[in-house]
């Protein structure tokens, strides 16, 4: 017999996902005014938690588990949230207001904020062990394991997740090598000038890149596998680290009416289409920009973060609706190097490269721009005064030459 969990007569905001963009939203109907019951669900058992370092500091052992807490007990008490770790939402329904949780239960909302972000794309190999993706704490914890015995590691994927992993592998004195099918992978996050660089700071560093060929297959277990390369090579290898990309975590909403093709189609404002108190946040989310024609899904943290505070503040002040327009930044750790990147670089018709001032490391920013010559995108390399100076370039739509000139004066010697 179904049971039901019943909403008291403050209204319930129920918050489904426990990553950042789950917590922030649940903290963020607090902060707004929000009076009512919040519940904040999260399918894995553990108390929410940060991912980023999950492929730097708490990969290597520098971070324990509990430093990369979100939200602890005593916290969400304190904002009157209700955790409930371990509740996997299975479906959603929208006209009846409710939330459909494992084990036949119910929730019913009067708001509901879909945030259960994605999961690591599952390699098409299986073997029997040793084989690793980095999603969720435990996928972390088992790779820390197998790195900790020691032999050389292959990584899958040349992208953030997987340089990062590569970093963190050869900081602890192991063997890497990083297999991509795209000549230049990197180039897809931060554009071709700085993935040739930060190439070379990997190889430097020891890494051995095979890019530009695929894996065919993987065989073997955990201390003896064989990866085998498109062009006929054999790569041995102890650890192997998949990072070929994430799927949003939508199959819940099935049968739901919502818009679910890679991730829950939003409006500007955080809205489900066509669902009445029904928002997205994170990674899950596609939200249409104020100047975009299509929705789009971005996977980054400071974008799950953004949307939460919009969210939150719509959810409180429907009558005021905010939209999301802080600039896209994302930023990666690998080494001692710090990559940050505002707006889109991606697609840019045109780059410029600038030195900055001379340091203990070199600093370079990449300032990227359209056909009409204005500034699209910056990515900067240990160099955070010219990604400050690039958010206010890009909020007042300079022109490359503009900006060309007063990253130069940044560099100067003063």
């Amino acid at each position: 017999m179904t049971s039901t969990i019943e909403p008291n007569t403050d209204g319930t905001a129920v918050v489904v996902g426990t990553g950042v963009g789950g917590v922030r939203t649940a903290l963020g109907l607090r902060e707004q005014g929000f009076r009512g019951r919040i519940v904040l669900l999260g399918a894995e058992s553990q108390l929410p938690y940060d991912r980023p370092p999950l492929s730097k500091q708490f990969l290597s052992g520098e971070w324990d588990a509990e430093r990369l807490s979100l939200l602890t007990e005593s916290a969400a008490h304190e904002a009157r949230i209700e955790l409930w770790p371990g509740t996997a939402a299975r479906g959603l329904d929208v006209h009846g207001g409710r939330v459909l949780l494992d084990g036949g239960q119910s929730l019913a909302f009067d708001h509901c904020v879909i945030a259960t972000g994605c999961r690591a794309r599952p390699a098409p190999w299986h073997v029997e062990s040793g084989l690793h993706v980095i999603r969720e704490l435990a996928d972390s914890a088992a790779l820390r394991r197998d790195l900790s015995a020691g032999g050389p590691v292959v990584i899958v994927g040349g992208g953030f997740i997987g340089m990062e992993a590569a970093a963190t592998a050869v900081l602890l004195g192991l063997p890497v090598t990083v297999v991509d099918p795209d000549p230049m992978p990197l180039a897809r996050s931060v554009g071709p000038e700085i993935a040739a660089l930060l190439t070379d700071v990997h190889v430097r560093h020891g890494v051995v890149a095979r890019f530009g060929v695929g894996v065919e297959d993987v065989r073997g277990r955990r201390g003896d596998l064989h990866v085998r390369l498109a062009d006929g090579t054999a790569l041995r290898a102890a650890t192997v680290v998949v990072g070929i990309g994430a799927v949003p975590n939508v199959e819940w909403l099935a049968g739901s009416g919502l818009h679910v093709a890679d991730g829950v189609a939003c409006d500007e404002h955080g809205r489900a289409v066509g669902a009445e108190g029904v928002h997205a946040v994170g990674d899950v989310a596609r939200w249409r920009g104020p100047e975009d024609l299509d929705a789009r899904r971005t996977e980054h943290w400071t974008n799950a973060v953004d949307q939460a505070a919009v969210v939150a503040h719509n959810i409180v002040h429907p009558d005021r609706p905010g939209r999301q327009d802080a600039l896209p930044y994302v930023w990666s750790d690998q080494y001692d190097h710090k990559v940050q990147v505002v707006g889109r670089p991606a697609g840019a018709a045109d780059c410029k490269v600038l030195e900055g001032p001379d340091g203990p490391r070199r600093r370079v920013a990449a300032l990227y721009s359209d056909d009409a010559g204005a500034l699209v995108g910056v990515t900067a390399v240990n160099w955070p005064k010219a990604t400050v100076l690039a958010r206010k370039l890009l909020a007042r739509r300079a022109g490359v030459g503009e900006a060309v000139d007063e990253v130069q004066a940044l560099a100067a010697p003063r």
